[in-house]
């Protein structure tokens, strides 16, 4: 047996299997008189508008390379989870599905917990339209106070050519700027949120000539594997972190940026100013 048809084979066990786990009776089907458990093969095929001979074919490992549509027409028939959907997309066609974008901006307790460890080093947590919904006590310090901002404010695009302080603080605000959009470009592409920021590149354009230019260039920026971003604090001074980014397991749609000290005396000048805020708030 080749590799394809190897392929082919894996691709409809698990078609059959998924279809062996559905109810009929959670669709309004007649469950009695049924000789194997699950939904037909002719009632996924109707639910997937595909036909009927070719569905049967794809789980009996002969149908050839399905499309990207007909798999999530499928996905949608047998009521796949996001999880399902993407492995049923790997067996068919070797690649995770296109990104769909949700909006869920919310933050669970464990995760914030998460945040607050890094202390003292800032990071928050971004979204695939960078939005701020989390950040640590080292970040307010650090980079500003996200909690006195409205919330359809916290949005790092926004900040950085909007707010003067942010400006301020950039020792190369220009060159930094512009790798900030290109990243932005391809990172909300990526996520299969292009459309969703549409609103927000609509307004920066109209308030921001810098932003209007640097986004009419069209240029995209992939994130350098070591970045070492400088911030002068208009009261503490210059500091230099290492700035990294990981995904949060579960979470497409969120990311978790930390802003490392890059030097023993970053850290150290970065652990007294935050020793020094908890005292000040404890007293």
């Amino acid at each position: 047996m080749s590799e394809h048809q190897h392929v082919e084979k894996r691709l409809g066990t698990w078609l059959k299997d998924r279809r062996a786990k559905l109810d009929p009776a959670a669709f309004g089907l007649p469950s009695e008189r049924r000789r194997t458990p699950g939904l037909r093969r002719e009632e996924v095929a109707q639910r997937a508008n595909i036909s009927p001979t070719w569905y049967t074919w794809l789980e009996q490992g002969r149908g050839g390379a399905p499309s990207a549509d007909v798999l999530d027409r499928i996905a949608r028939a047998l009521m796949l989870t996001d999880v399902e959907r993407e492995h049923l997309f790997l067996l068919g066609l070797g690649r995770p599905p296109d990104a769909r974008y949700r909006k869920n901006g919310t933050v669970t307790p464990r995760l914030q917990r998460v945040l607050d460890a890094l202390d003292p080093s800032p990071a928050v947590i971004r979204t695939a339209t960078w939005d701020v919904p989390a950040w640590n006590r080292a970040a307010t310090i650090m980079l500003g106070d996200y909690s006195a901002l409205p919330p359809a404010e916290r949005n790092i695009l926004r900040i950085i050519f909007l707010d003067p302080r942010s400006r301020a603080m950039q020792p190369d605000w220009e060159s930094m700027a512009r790798y900030v959009v290109g990243a932005f470009r391809i990172e909300t592409a990526r996520a299969g949120a292009a459309d969703e920021v549409t609103p927000l590149v609509t307004e920066l354009c109209r308030l921001s000539p810098e932003f209007h230019t640097m986004w009419h260039e069209n240029s995209v920026t992939e994130a350098p594997v070591d970045i070492v971003k400088h911030i002068d604090h208009p009261v503490l001074g210059s500091f230099a972190f290492e700035l990294s980014t990981f995904s949060v397991d579960g979470r497409p749609d969120l990311t978790l940026v930390v802003y490392n000290p890059a030097t023993p005396k970053d850290a150290e000048k970065l652990r007294e100013v935050i020793l020094s805020h908890r005292s000040v708030a404890g007293a």
